[in-house]
């Protein structure tokens, strides 16, 4: 058997906000785009990654986990 069917792909760590307004997850790179587009910051390539980065590793969830 391949190293690759072996190792499981990590899970980002979650965390639970109660009153969090979607139901749906969101990712701490979504999170800071906004903000920063928000306030007036282009985004750029480098931006994209490092929000797909922070997404990977850490979710802002509304719903209580399974």
């Amino acid at each position: 058997m391949s190293e690759e069917k072996t190792k499981s792909k990590p899970q980002p760590y979650r965390v639970r906000l109660p009153g969090f307004i979607s139901n749906e997850d969101i990712g701490l790179g979504d999170v800071i785009k906004r903000v920063t587009y928000a306030v007036g910051i282009k985004p750029c390539s480098g931006c994209e990654r490092r929000a797909a980065a922070l997404n990977r590793w850490f979710v802002f969830t509304g719903r209580r986990a399974k």
